[in-house]
């Protein structure tokens, strides 16, 4: 039964921070069916507003958080939302999302989105309730990690735990920490390419936005409720979906250690015998554990957990995810489960990206047992495999830019270059500037030409799983064919992308399409058909690439580092080496990409096919 015949419009408040002027704006019937919501309007604000010269922290850059049709419905993890600015560790294009339930309740206060413009003359934050907004003083939160200003803000404004949702930047970000994050509702957190960083710049602090009363109006209320629950019915009934449902990410370990993608000490070895107590089957058999789902959310995924014994007893935090585990546990080494999970809520208090984070200490690890770094280097640190003391002593020095942490913060690859004698050798990262997710990619090659191709400052295609058959791709068999991977990583990166733009969590939704295409649908009105969701997607990525072009970012620094793309000397894939075909899969994925392969500019035949005619232009004069 249709609800009244709506159709789906938005509305964004656009905040000036250098006038504290706040106006509301619509959104064009026919740009929200080009660009959807989320990162996809997103992208189009960034690539329309800010011009090339325009640096990450100058406050002529944007800062966009947005929503989409999805955000606040019954759909699990509709309270997501996405980031889209310029980043700071590539000085270009950035998408990345956080769960949570900010995206939600800026729908029930009639907003799609935020889009932050100019810099604040002195800290402030944001409050959003009923509808309304108010830029207020935020000079007395300096110094507060992203828990204590949450608390301090709800403490503030009189709200109870869920009636408002709080994400900041913490000292991280206060800083201009490189890979500083934006993170809230406790440990959630959007955190590519330092995106953390450029709220810091505009003297941003946190944005909050209160429960309020509203709802989301959808086109068909009754089809949005039942085929929420099939597609939810449809994710439980995977068995990697239902492991995940149950016990959370961690659950990857096995599979992890199996196809050999866990990182071990900066990539010594693939071999982690000690990754059983990692696994959430294991580890909350001993944890106090207190569910704390999402927006919408019934997954058991995700607990507010206390340390039981030890010297970390009674400490408190949220659950890590496997990211997270992996980070602290196998890449710096470390065995002790509660100490992993102590320093992945200790990045997050700090406000920093624990993927960037993690691969940071495990360098200055790798340095420090070379002697490419001493122990006065660090500041009298023993940055050592497993002491999880020095590496939490380590964060908080990167946190407040105080001694090498000053060099350390400003991410892996320009770490390396700072401290030289070999460091670049030791170092995993994208030439664009920024390191990658918690895997270890030489052996899943697909992410690492995703990361090197990418205009994200992340991945745009991401793991390999659940390819919708809609899709009527070729299989894909082989993780170490440099042209299934080429394939792969250019045709199935419209799942990703169209998702990042419907405000909702990508682990929710399964994978068949259909059922997605179809609450889209339900919920706006429209008749959208594959074609178009993917024209969508592609439209994303090809809006960001000719935004990174025409800032600079040409296909020179499309490759990964020494280190990233070395050959495994054990595991699974021991021996597998991606280099002598990297040009190959270079030249294949801009084949499928419809990019010259010289100057890396999409072609102005791909451009108009995606309605981008007006990009043209600017690469093509």
């Amino acid at each position: 039964m249709v609800t009244g015949g709506y159709a789906y419009d938005a509305r964004f408040l656009r905040i000036d921070l250098s006038s504290g002027e706040i106006s509301e704006q619509g959104v064009a019937p026919e740009t929200l069916r080009k660009y959807v919501g989320g990162s996809g309007i997103g992208a189009r604000t960034l690539y329309d507003e800010v011009p090339p010269g325009v640096e990450w922290s100058h406050p002529g850059n944007r800062l966009v958080l947005a929503s989409g049709p999805l955000g606040g419905t019954k759909v699990a993890g509709s309270g997501t939302f996405s980031v889209v600015t310029k980043g700071c560790l590539t000085n270009g294009g950035t998408t990345t999302q956080a769960n949570g339930y900010l995206g939600a309740y800026l729908r029930f206060n009639g907003f799609m989105g935020l889009v932050f413009q100019g810099a604040s003359d002195h800290w402030v934050y944001l409050h959003i309730k009923d509808g309304r907004a108010e830029i207020r003083d935020a000079r007395h939160l300096l110094g507060k990690d992203t828990w204590e200003t949450e608390e301090a803000i709800k403490k503030e404004l009189g709200y109870t735990e869920r009636q408002l949702s709080v994400f900041s930047v913490g000292p991280a970000g206060e800083n201009l920490v490189k890979f500083a994050g934006i993170i809230g509702d406790r440990g959630h957190a959007a955190a590519h390419n330092g995106s953390g960083a450029v709220m810091g710049s505009k003297k941003l602090k946190a944005i909050a936005v209160s429960r309020s009363n509203g709802s989301v109006p959808v086109y068909d209320r009754e089809k949005v409720s039942l085929l929420a629950r099939q597609i939810h019915e449809s994710r439980i009934g995977n068995p990697s979906g239902r492991a995940s449902y149950d016990m959370g990410t961690s659950m990857g370990f096995p599979n992890a250690l199996r196809t050999g993608y866990l990182p071990v000490k900066n990539m010594k070895t693939n071999l982690f015998p000690a990754y059983e107590p990692f696994m959430g089957v294991n580890y909350r058999k001993s944890f106090a554990c207190k569910p704390a789902p999402c927006w919408a959310c019934s997954s058991h995924h995700l607990h507010i957990m206390t340390v039981p014994s030890g010297p970390y007893a009674g400490y408190v935090g949220e659950e890590p995810e496997y990211e997270a585990w992996a980070a602290w546990g196998p890449l710096i080494g470390n065995t002790d489960v509660a100490a992993a999970f102590v320093l992945s809520n200790e990045v997050d208090r700090l406000g920093m990206d624990t993927n960037e984070a993690g691969w940071l200490l495990s360098f200055v690890i790798d340095c420090y047992e070379r002697g490419i770094l001493t122990r006065k280097d660090t500041d009298g640190l023993e940055m050592t495999w497993g002491n999880a003391e020095a590496a939490r002593a380590m964060l908080r020095k990167v946190a407040a830019r105080d001694g090498i942490g000053n060099v350390l913060a400003e991410g892996v690859k320009r770490a390396a270059e700072q401290i030289g004698g070999g460091a670049l050798d030791r170092a995993v990262f994208i030439q664009k500037g920024h390191a990658p997710r918690g895997h270890d990619h030489r052996a899943r090659w697909h992410e690492i030409l995703d990361y090197a191709t990418s205009g994200a400052g992340t991945v745009e295609t991401g793991g390999i799983l659940g390819i919708p058959p809609e899709f009527g791709l070729q299989p894909y068999t082989d993780p170490f064919s440099p042209d299934q991977v080429a394939y792969i990583v250019a045709k199935f990166k419209p799942k990703r992308q169209f998702i990042d733009c419907l405000g909702t969590c990508n682990m929710t939704l399964g994978s068949n399409f259909g059922l997605l295409l179809d609450i889209v649908n339900a919920a706006t009105g429209w008749d959208m058909t594959l074609e178009e969701a993917i024209a969508v997607a592609n439209r994303n990525v090809n809006l960001l690439r000719a935004f990174n072009i025409r800032h600079g970012i040409g296909t020179e620094v499309e490759a990964p580092s020494a280190l990233y793309s070395s050959v495994p000397v054990d595991g699974p894939a021991k021996g597998k080496d991606i280099k002598p075909h990297w040009d190959h899969m270079l030249d294949a994925y801009y084949g499928h990409m419809g990019w010259d392969r010289k100057s890396g500019r999409p072609m102005p035949e791909t451009l108009r096919s995606l309605g981008l005619d007006s990009v043209v232009g600017d690469l093509w004069k």
